[in-house]
């Protein structure tokens, strides 16, 4: 059996799925600042079913003009902000075979 402690220390986890409103705004600022726009979740976090350790899994568009850099540079930001690993997925570049899961899971910010 769980002592008390333990028992509230399970039940206060650290989601991603319970994103603060202000980490959901730092999120679409520093995509905005690496031209990427309509910032969705998607997998275990937009599911509500991540745990402490789980990644964030986030489908944007990329503006026209944005660069590699930009695509690159938005992950490392991103998971320093947040103290957790992130994975970005370009719309264009979803994997035909699991587009239409990504995209029917995915919720906006």
């Amino acid at each position: 059996m769980l002592s008390p402690f333990k028992l509230s220390r399970t039940l206060i986890v650290d989601r991603a799925s319970q994103l603060s409103e202000q980490q959901k705004k730092e999120i679409l600022a520093t995509a905005s600042l690496y031209h990427a726009t309509n910032v969705r979740l998607f997998g275990s976090v937009a599911r509500g079913d991540d745990a402490e350790e789980s990644d964030i899994d986030l489908l944007v568009d990329f503006l026209p003009g944005s660069t590699l850099f930009d695509q690159i540079g938005l992950i490392p930001e991103l998971s320093r902000k947040l103290n957790r690993k992130v994975d970005i997925v370009s719309a264009n570049a979803l994997n035909k075979h699991l587009r239409q899961r990504i995209l029917n899971e995915a919720r906006p910010l």
